[in-house]
């Protein structure tokens, strides 16, 4: 993993323009793990459901978006609401190690984890010593 990229190329919500836009987005907390074999991504997205989840991957450029879905109870409506939905966003960079084909993503209570395994000519393995 290389770099993170903070910046997002959608149209702004309100006439606001892009800095409304940047304003409303959210950067999820992302803890990055390496094991032997895969690197394990971890990104808090609390609010965020598998139908508002949307993940990417794009010239090596891997995107995770999500919107905060805040549902009003049935049959009611709101004359005055405070919260609003905001959307998560955030972007990296994979290096030339991670099999973007073999991807996964898992997303269990607001808690994305995606499994990027490395390719087989970078994985860390043990040679044995042969007595001569």
């Amino acid at each position: 993993m290389n770099n993170v990229v903070r910046s997002s190329n959608h149209s702004p919500l309100q006439q606001g323009g892009e800095e409304q836009r940047r304003e409303e987005t959210l950067l999820p907390a992302v803890d990055i793990i390496e094991e032997s074999n895969a690197l394990k991504l971890v990104a808090d997205m609390p609010g965020v459901t598998n139908e508002t989840l949307k993940i990417e991957l794009d010239n090596n450029v891997l995107s995770l978006e999500g919107e905060i879905a805040l549902n009003m109870p049935e049959g009611l409506s709101a004359l005055h609401a405070e919260v609003r939905g905001q959307r998560f966003a955030r972007r990296f960079n994979l290096s030339h190690e991670v099999d973007s084909d073999a991807i996964s993503a898992t997303l269990v209570n607001g808690v994305l984890t995606l499994t990027l395994p490395k390719k087989d000519s970078h994985r860390t393995r043990r040679i044995e010593v042969q007595a001569a």
